[in-house]
C-alpha cells in the first residue's frame, strides 16, 4: 500500500500529533495483520503441499507394491500357460511308463509261474535276440564232463565239438559277458556223446545272469529306480535292453522267488511280537489315467533289543484300500503282542489272540509338533519327561528280556505312574479345545496300551521297528510317485519283503539276491529256508569281509 508524505511536525500541535499517531498505529496494526494472515495462509499452504507429498508417496508405494504383486503374477501365469503342460506332458508320460511297466512285469510273471507249472508244453517262438555287443569283455567258463571216460563203457572220450552260450552279467559300474563253453565229447568205445549239463539260469533260456538280474531289482526296488530310466542308462554304457525285457526279467524273478517271500512271511508270523505299521501307496487306476490310493503294510519281528537270538524279518503286504479286513486276514494265524498306533483297523484285532502294546513316540510326536510351533511350560515339561523314560531304554537296549523287565518295573513305572498325575492335573487347567489338551487325551486315552511295556521284557517303547521298515517305501514314494497297478504293488511288496529282510540281517540286498537266483532255480523248495537272509548271512559277510 501507499504511504502518504508526513506532514511538517514543528507546524503541529498536540492534538494534531495524537490524531496522526493513532493514524499511523492503524495503519502499522493493518500491516501486521495482513502480514499474519499471509504467513497462515502460507502455512496452510505448505501443510497442503506436505500433505500430498504424503499422499504421493504413499500411492507410489502403494503402486510399486501393485507392480511388483503384478509381476510375480505374470510370471505364475507364463508357468501356467507355458509350463505347467510341458510338466503334465512328462508326468502323463511317466505314468504310461508304469503302467506299461507292471503290464509287462505281470505277463512276465504269470508266463513264468505257467511254464512251471506245465513245464512239457511246447515251448513258443521267441523273437530273434540281438548278439550281444563285441565291445564287452568276456569270461570263459568251461564246463567239461566229469572224468576223461564214458560213463557208460568205460571207454576214452575224444572231443568234437562244443555248445556255446551267453549270459549278459553285471559288475559294479560295469558289464561283462560270461561265455559258457561246453565241449562235446564222443566215446571212443560206443560213440556216445558225453557233455556237461548246462549251468543253471535264474530264467530258463533268459539273458541276464544273476548279478544283472539282481543288479535290476534292487535299482527298480531299492533305488527306485524304474526300468525305462534303467534301461536309458544301459543304453549309455552301449548295452541295448528295453524296458518291456527288464519288465520280463523282474516278472520272471517275481515268480521264482515267490516261496523264499513266503517263508519270510511264516518266520515274521511266528513270533509273540510283532510291529505293525501301514503307509499310502498311490497306484494307477486302470483305464483313466489316475491315481488310487492303494495301501503297504510292513509287519517286523525283531527280538534282538530284548537280546535274542532270533534272526530279525519284515514281511510287507500290499491292499489296494485300508479296510481293517486286511491286517485281520494278515495276521490270522498270529497270536502275541502287536506294537502299532492307533489305527482304527488294529482295534477289533486285540482279543483273546492278540494284544495290543502301543507307540510312545506316537504320543510324544504330537507334544513335539505342538511345541515347534507354539512351545509352553506344558509340552517342555511333557518332553522332558517322555524323554526320561527312553533314556532308561537306551540303557537296557539289547539286554535279557528279565533284566529289561526289572529295570522298568523299578525305575519306569515311578516315572509312569509320575506323569499320569502331571497329566490330569494339567489337563484340569487347560482349555478342552487346545492341541496340548488334545495330545494329553491321546495318551491318557491308550494309557494301558501305553504302559505294557514295562510289564513284559520283550516288548519295546515304541514301534520304531515298524516305521524304520517304511521309510524306503516313503522314498520310493517320492521317487516313484505312483505303482502302475494293484499287481505292481504287490510286487513292491514282494520285493521289499527280500530286500527289508536283507538290511536287516546287515547284508548288501544286491550281494543276497544275487546269491539267491544263482541257486533258486535248482533248490527244492522243501528246503528253501536255506535261503533265507540269516541262513546265508554268515556265508555272505565272510564273502563281503574278504572282498574288502
Amino acid at each position: 500500500m501507499d504511504r502518504a508524505p508526513l506532514p511538517d511536525l514543528n507546524n503541529l500541535d498536540r492534538e494534531d500529533l495524537l490524531a496522526l499517531f493513532m493514524a499511523q498505529q492503524e495503519q502499522l496494526d493493518s500491516l501486521i495483520a495482513d502480514r499474519d494472515a499471509e504467513i497462515r495462509r502460507l502455512e496452510a499452504e505448505l501443510d497442503s503441499h506436505r500433505q500430498t507429498l504424503s499422499d504421493q508417496a504413499d500411492e507410489l508405494r502403494a503402486r510399486s507394491e501393485r507392480i511388483e504383486h503384478l509381476k510375480l503374477m505374470v510370471d505364475k501365469l507364463r508357468h501356467v500357460i507355458f509350463g505347467t503342460k510341458s510338466e503334465k506332458i512328462v508326468i502323463k508320460l511317466e505314468q504310461m511308463e508304469l503302467e506299461l511297466e507292471d503290464d509287462e512285469t505281470t505277463h512276465a510273471e504269470l508266463e513264468a509261474g505257467a511254464e512251471r507249472v506245465s513245464p512239457a508244453k511246447e515251448l513258443k517262438a521267441r523273437p530273434e535276440r540281438k548278439p550281444l555287443p563285441e565291445h564287452l569283455p568276456r569270461e570263459v567258463v568251461t564246463h567239461t564232463p566229469g572224468g576223461d571216460c564214458c560213463a557208460d563203457c568205460g571207454g576214452q572220450l575224444r572231443q568234437f565239438g562244443e555248445d556255446v552260450s551267453e549270459q549278459l552279467e553285471y559288475i559294479p559300474d560295469s558289464f561283462k559277458v560270461v561265455r559258457h563253453v561246453r565241449p562235446k565229447f564222443t566215446c571212443t568205445g560206443c560213440d556216445r556223446v558225453v557233455e556237461a549239463p548246462a549251468p543253471s539260469r535264474p530264467i530258463e533260456r533268459g539273458l541276464p545272469a544273476p548279478g544283472l538280474l539282481a543288479h535290476v531289482i534292487v535299482s527298480k526296488f531299492a533305488d527306485h529306480l524304474p526300468l525305462y530310466r534303467q534301461s536309458e542308462i544301459y543304453a549309455r554304457q552301449g548295452v541295448e535292453i528295453s524296458r518291456s525285457t527288464l519288465a520280463g526279467w523282474v516278472g520272471a524273478a517275481s515268480d521264482l522267488l515267490g516261496p523264499l517271500v513266503d517263508a519270510i512271511q511264516k518266520h515274521v508270523l511266528g513270533g509273540r511280537k510283532l510291529h505293525a505299521d501301514d503307509t499310502p501307496m498311490p497306484v494307477l487306476a486302470p483305464g483313466n489315467g489316475k491315481t488310487k490310493t492303494g495301501r503297504l503294510w510292513t509287519y517286523v519281528r525283531d527280538d534282538r533289543p530284548a537280546g535274542e537270538q532270533t534272526a530279525p524279518a519284515v514281511w510287507f503286504a500290499y491292499s489296494a484300500d485300508r479296510k481293517g479286513e486286511h491286517p485281520r486276514q494278515h495276521l490270522k494265524t498270529f497270536k502275541g503282542a502287536l506294537q502299532a498306533d492307533a489305527y482304527a483297523g488294529f482295534h477289533h484285532l486285540y482279543g483273546e489272540h492278540i494284544y495290543e502294546a502301543a507307540c510312545w513316540a506316537h504320543a510324544r510326536r504330537k507334544f513335539h509338533e505342538i511345541h515347534v510351533v507354539h512351545a509352553s511350560p506344558t509340552t517342555t515339561e511333557a518332553l522332558n519327561r517322555i524323554g526320561a523314560l527312553y533314556a532308561i531304554e537306551d540303557e537296557i537296549r539289547g539286554e535279557p528280556a528279565d533284566l529289561r523287565l526289572s529295570i522298568r518295573q523299578s525305575r519306569s513305572r515311578p516315572l509312569l505312574d509320575d506323569l499320569r498325575r502331571w497329566m490330569e492335573k494339567a489337563l484340569r487347567n487347560l482349555s478342552s479345545k487346545s492341541e496340548t489338551a488334545a495330545a494329553i487325551r491321546y495318551a491318557v486315552s491308550r494309557w494301558r496300551a501305553l504302559t505294557r511295556f514295562t510289564d513284559d521284557g520283550t516288548l519295546e517303547i515304541d514301534n520304531s521297528a515298524a516305521e524304520r521298515a517304511l521309510r524306503a517305501v516313503a522314498l520310493g514314494r517320492k521317487n516313484f510317485l505312483f505303482v502302475g497297478s494293484d499287481g505292481g504293488g504287490e510286487r513292491a511288496a514282494a520285493m521289499y519283503s527280500l530286500i527289508g529282510s536283507a538290511k536287516l540281517n546287515g547284508l548288501d540286498p544286491e550281494l543276497y539276491l544275487r546269491t539267491v537266483l544263482a541257486r533258486i532255480a535248482d533248490h527244492p523248495v522243501s528246503h528253501i529256508q536255506e535261503l533265507l537272509p540269516w541262513n546265508l548271512a554268515p556265508a555272505l559277510q565272510n564273502k563281503a569281509t574278504h572282498a574288502a
